[in-house]
């Protein structure tokens, strides 16, 4: 597993599709097309999960240890 999301894509009312990814609440995207509705839901969770970092090392010590590790 690396890295895998669910997208939920449904038809939206006023044309194009919407596209939702539970595990990440807010993640949302919409488009024209199916792809271009997923390429925006990547976007909203890129954007999503660094505002959380951001928020979560504010405040920590210079000292912590911070490493990155792989799904």
């Amino acid at each position: 597993m690396k890295g895998e999301l669910t997208a939920i894509i449904e038809n939206a009312p006023e044309g194009g599709y919407w596209a939702i990814c539970p595990e990440i609440s807010g993640a949302n995207g919409q488009g024209e097309t199916i792809e271009e509705a997923k390429e925006n839901l990547k976007e909203a969770v890129t954007l999503i999960l660094e505002d959380r970092l951001e928020d979560i090392k504010r405040g920590l010590p210079e000292d912590i240890i911070q490493e990155t590790i792989e799904m």
